[in-house]
Order: C-alpha cells, then structure tokens, then sequence
C-alpha cells in the first residue's frame, strides 16, 4: 500500500489517485485528522473483495443450514417473551 494521502490532498490530486489504483494497481490509504477512512482501490482488488465476502456468506449459509434442526418460534412467541421481561424491569 503507498503513504497515506489525506483527504484535502487527494481533492487536488484525486485523478492521480485514481490513475495509480487503475493502473498503477496501488491501494491508496485516504486519511482524515490523522485517521484512516477510506480507500481508493482498482475495480479488480473490489472485484477479488466482493468475491470473497460472496464465497464467505455461501459458506456460513451452508453452515447454517447444516446445523439447522428445523425448530420454529412464531414471532408472536418472540414479542410476547420480550413484553414479559420489559414489564419485569429486566
């Protein structure tokens, strides 16, 4: 990753910035009061992200639905529990 680049900079020089996450594949750090916030990436690294937190939340579902025993609580049963214990202060 290069030096971090605060954001009144990256104002002036957002087209550089992005020119080097395009083409340069460079991840630049934006920070702002010293404190990093956000960054600019090539479509290819959010592309990789999105792919892996895709392929992540298949593996939890698989994972959910293996362990699921097929018990239901209606939402009714749910409310009904949660004003129970709101009326007795807990």
């Amino acid at each position: 990753m290069s030096d971090p680049v605060t954001l009144a900079d990256a104002r002036d020089s957002l087209g550089d910035l992005v020119n080097r996450a395009h083409y340069g594949d460079e991840r630049v750090l934006l920070t702002k009061r010293g404190k990093p916030v956000a960054a600019i990436v090539s479509l290819a690294d959010l592309d990789a992200l999105e792919a892996y937190e895709s392929a992540e939340d298949e593996k939890v579902l698989k994972q959910a639905r293996a362990e699921d025993d097929g018990t239901r609580i209606p939402l009714e049963d749910i409310i009904a529990d949660h004003k129970a214990l709101s009326a007795d202060g807990k």
